[in-house]
């Protein structure tokens, strides 16, 4: 059961310097997501799933990215509302590994090569808690147990490189859980590892959450990983969401063509082969996504849509209440 909002984002706007010109690769993006709910981002590469984890903690590129506008309300575990945009480095730096934990794509770039396992998930726990590195040592091995690592006073004491990949995604899972922060961000915790580990990475996300009642930003291309672990779906292109709502409505009732097209781009149990019999290709949608650069006038995506029309090239379409808590940014969505 959902509780009360963690994070708020209200029009979000994070820009990128670029040959002198100030590039929006996230646009006017609206986000809530509450205690014990999962909200999936979904996207093609270059769509703004990443820069808007980035922009939640923080960590845009210095002098390059920065947040132009919006606001980023984010409700601490002790119960303050603290907004983010507005925060200097050294406060941000308090609510980073405290109240929110950051889970990213590929494990060994996000681990320290020189650095124990157990040094690495004791080092939030010194820097918020307080605790001594004996304490930050023994609470490491447990949350390496949490997280379904066996024999943990051993792994504590061994490096990244002596871990499977695997243990390794569980390793960092337990760093960004160790401080039991109020929002876990999952920048494509999966991509990189093999499908029978995918499946265990995410049944262990989904219980811890269930066990730690935390709110879950779970940022992925993946459907398939969506149907299995989110709550909610935001579908994202071209720096802004195109739509939005629980995944049972969404997937069953997609009310954006951008969305229907990436579902009729996942074949089904049987389809590959039965169009490969027949000399057919899988679906695809046709084109690719603009550059940020150069964006389209009205919508990003009517370029590539089959059911455009001339209206949608004038104005940049609004996203749009479609009923039950499903949106859409589309002006055709009634007759899609």
């Amino acid at each position: 059961m959902a509780g009360p909002p963690v994070i708020e984002i209200k029009g979000l706007t994070t820009t990128f310097r670029i040959g002198g010109r100030e590039v929006a690769a996230v646009r006017d993006l609206d986000l809530t997501i509450a205690a014990g709910e999962t909200l999936a981002l979904v996207g093609e590469s270059g769509s703004g799933k990443s820069v808007t984890s980035l922009s939640i903690v923080g960590l845009l590129p210095k002098g390059i990215g920065r947040i132009a506008s919006g606001r980023l309300m984010l409700r601490r575990k002790s119960g303050e509302t603290a907004e983010l945009q507005a925060l200097d480095n050294e406060t941000l730096r308090c609510i980073r590994g405290n109240d929110i934990g950051m889970v990213f794509q590929e494990p060994l770039t996000s681990l320290n090569p020189v650095y124990t396992i157990g040094e690495q998930i004791a080092e939030p726990i010194r820097i918020h808690l307080g605790k001594s590195r004996r304490e930050a040592i023994a609470d490491a091995a447990r949350l390496l147990v949490d997280v379904g690592i066996p024999d943990p006073q051993r792994r504590v004491r061994q490096y990244p490189h002596e871990l499977s990949g695997g243990m390794r995604q569980r390793a960092t899972i337990a760093m960004a859980l160790a401080c039991n922060p109020a929002l876990l961000i999952a920048d494509e915790p999966t991509t990189a590892l093999d499908v029978t580990i995918q499946a265990q990475i995410l049944d262990l996300l989904a219980k811890l959450q269930a066990e730690r009642g935390m709110a879950m930003l779970f940022v992925t291309h993946n459907l398939g990983v969506v149907a299995e672990i989110a709550d909610r779906v935001a579908v994202m292109y071209a720096g802004s969401i195109v739509e939005a709502g629980n995944v049972r409505s969404v997937f069953s009732h997609p009310r954006h063509p951008y969305t229907k097209g990436l579902m009729r781009s996942v074949p089904q149990l049987g389809e590959a082969t039965a169009l490969k019999e027949a000399g057919a290709p899988l679906q695809t949608i046709a084109g690719s996504v603009p550059s940020l650069v150069d964006l389209p006038p009205g919508c990003a995506f009517a370029p590539r849509c089959p059911h455009a029309i001339g209206a949608c090239t004038t104005a940049f379409p609004d996203l749009v209440d479609t009923g039950k808590g499903h949106a859409s940014r589309c002006i055709r969505w009634q007759e899609i």
